[in-house]
C-alpha cells in the first residue's frame, strides 16, 4: 500500500491513551465529550490555572515593555522636546552668527594687511621709505619672537607642572621604599627570633 493511500488523519499518542481509557472503562465517552465541550473541573482546573498563569505572565511582560518605553521616552524627552530643541537652536544660531562675524573681521583684517601701505596710510616721504620698510621688518620680527616666547612660556609652565608631579611621585616612591625597608627588617627580625626560639 502506498503512503498516500493512507487516511489523512493520524492517531496521536494522546488519542490512543484516551481510547484505551474508554475501552478499559476508566472514562466514559460522554465524560470525554463533556470535557472537550465545556470546562470541567475534573480535567481543566490545572489547565485553567496554567492558562491564567500564562496570561498573567504575558500581561506582566507587556506592562514591563510599556514601562521600559516610558523610561526611554523620559530619558529622551529633553532631547526631543521642542522647548529644549528651540533653545539649542537659538544657541547654535548665536554661535554661528558669532563665527560669521569673526570670519568677516578676519577677512577684513587680511584684506587690510594685504593692501599696500601707501594706499591705506598717510603718504610717506621718499627719503623715509627705507625706514618704514626696516621698521616693518622689525615689527614682524618682534611679533614672531613674541609668539615664540609665548609658546615657550606655555611649554615651560606645563614642564614645571610635570616636574612638580614627577617630584611628588618620586617623594611618594621614596616613602614607600623606606616603609618597605622597615617592614622587611621587621620580618627578618621576627624570622631570626623565631629560628632562635626553635
Amino acid at each position: 500500500m502506498h503512503q498516500w493511500d493512507l487516511s489523512p488523519f493520524t492517531v496521536t499518542p494522546a488519542a490512543r491513551l484516551l481510547s484505551r481509557c474508554v475501552s478499559v472503562g476508566a472514562v466514559s465517552q460522554e465524560e470525554l465529550d463533556s470535557a472537550s465541550s465545556g470546562p470541567s473541573p475534573a480535567f481543566s482546573c490545572h489547565l485553567q490555572e496554567a492558562e491564567q498563569h500564562i496570561r498573567m505572565q504575558r500581561q506582566l511582560h507587556e506592562l514591563q515593555l510599556q514601562l521600559e518605553l516610558l523610561r526611554v521616552d523620559e530619558l529622551s524627552a529633553d532631547v526631543t522636546h521642542s522647548f529644549h530643541l528651540a533653545q539649542r537652536l537659538q544657541v547654535l544660531q548665536r554661535f554661528g552668527g558669532h563665527l560669521k562675524d569673526i570670519l568677516r573681521d578676519h577677512k577684513n583684517l587680511r584684506q587690510r594687511l594685504m593692501k599696500p601701505l601707501d594706499c591705506s596710510s598717510l603718504p610717506v616721504q621718499a627719503h623715509l621709505h627705507r625706514c618704514v620698510v626696516e621698521s616693518t621688518k622689525l615689527m614682524m620680527a618682534f611679533i614672531e619672537t613674541l609668539e615664540e616666547k609665548l609658546s615657550s612660556a606655555h611649554i615651560r609652565d606645563s614642564a614645571t607642572d610635570r616636574l612638580k608631579l614627577l617630584s611628588t611621585s618620586h617623594a611618594q616612591l621614596l616613602a614607600q621604599a623606606a616603609e618597605m625597608e622597615t617592614v622587611c627588617s621587621q620580618v627578618l627580625q621576627w624570622k631570626t627570633v623565631g629560628s632562635a626560639a626553635e
